[in-house]
């Protein structure tokens, strides 16, 4: 038995959600981080679902691409925290007003 498009959907913007609600109401760096890959990944379900449900390659690859940018971003953003802990051992967001111009 397949699992309907519309299971995929509600997951999909179930997990976009919660990363929505952690960028706006948390103020820890760490937590923004992690909300924002939970909302690309949220997209991305979205993406990969349709495409299945299409049948269109294309969105599978695109899929994989942005996959890949993910694990990227989230080498380098890892690697700007912890530069930024040893600096300053602050992990607020309304503590880094150092970093303005």
């Amino acid at each position: 038995m397949a699992v309907p498009l519309n299971a995929f959907l509600i997951v999909g913007a179930l997990i976009f959600s919660i990363g929505v609600f952690g960028v706006l109401i948390r103020r820890n760096i760490l937590i923004v981080f992690i909300s924002i890959e939970l909302m690309l990944q949220g997209v991305n379900l979205t993406l990969g679902a349709f495409s299945t449900f299409l049948e269109d390659m294309g969105g599978n690859v695109l899929v994989l691409m942005s996959l890949t940018v993910a694990a990227a971003e989230a080498a380098v953003g890892l690697a700007i925290l912890v530069a930024l802990s040893r600096t300053w051992r602050v992990f607020n967001i309304d503590r880094f007003n150092r970093l303005r111009w």
